[in-house]
């Protein structure tokens, strides 16, 4: 079975940017649809992004115009960029793949935005 490994969290200051990845441990998985979740400690996990296998993207409100999602289909691998990072973007960030039959998810990678 396919597992997803992110990178690229860590500590930065409000206005920064941060780059996260998402590879698939395997090539040759056709994924239906890539996607970024973030969970805030004592909230529930949401959607921040999210790109369809034609491209078609959305976006929370809250990532509208400050993060964008990418992939690299050949690598099975796609990206969150996030720029102008705010302290309310603290969280722990997990990668989606959706498969069709099932999804499958990364471990989580936190994500701290001080002031």
């Amino acid at each position: 079975q396919v597992q997803l490994v992110e990178s690229g969290g860590g500590l930065v200051q409000a206005g920064g940017s941060l780059r996260l990845s998402c590879a698939a441990s395997r090539r040759g998985y056709a994924f239906k649809a890539m996607g970024w979740y973030r969970q805030a400690s004592g909230k529930q996990r949401e959607l921040v992004a999210r790109i369809d296998a034609g491209g078609t993207t959305n976006y929370a409100d809250s990532a509208k115009g400050r993060f964008t999602i990418s992939t690299d289909k050949p690598q099975n691998t796609w990206f969150l960029q996030m720029d102008s990072l705010k302290p309310d973007d603290t969280a722990v960030y997990y990668c989606q793949g959706a498969l069709g039959a099932y999804t499958v998810w990364g471990q989580g990678t936190q994500v701290t935005v001080f002031a």
